[in-house]
């Protein structure tokens, strides 16, 4: 059931702006800003993957990083999935919100070692 929320969350487009559209008061478009909010978070990590990565790649780090960042989503989508068993109509809001706390907090990890 979780994996079908995701994938009906997935195909609906997200926001291509730099700021979330959370002007809504429904759950619905609650559930909207929440992934907006994710999606704004998950551009900066890859933005700062682009300037870490080879960063460590020239000091020889660039392996280890590569596994740990591997262990980070693997250890973040877990944490985070449970928020979808609920059944409720919350569930995704608190799925994204999830993703993107924790998205945030790995993009200060990231940006430290610049």
């Amino acid at each position: 059931m979780r994996h079908l929320a995701i994938l009906v969350l997935a195909a609906v487009p997200g926001g291509a702006a730099a700021q979330p559209s959370c002007g809504g008061q429904t759950q619905i478009a609650a559930n909207f800003c929440a992934r907006e909010r994710w999606e704004i978070a998950d551009r900066e990590l890859n933005r700062l993957w682009g300037v870490v990565k080879p960063a460590a790649d020239a000091r020889g780090a660039g392996a280890a990083l590569l596994e740990a960042q591997r262990a980070w989503l693997t250890a973040r989508d877990a944490a985070c999935e449970p928020a979808l068993e609920g059944g409720g109509s919350a569930d995704a809001m608190f799925y994204w919100d999830c993703m993107r706390e924790a998205t945030v907090q790995r993009n200060a990890e990231l940006d430290a070692l610049r």
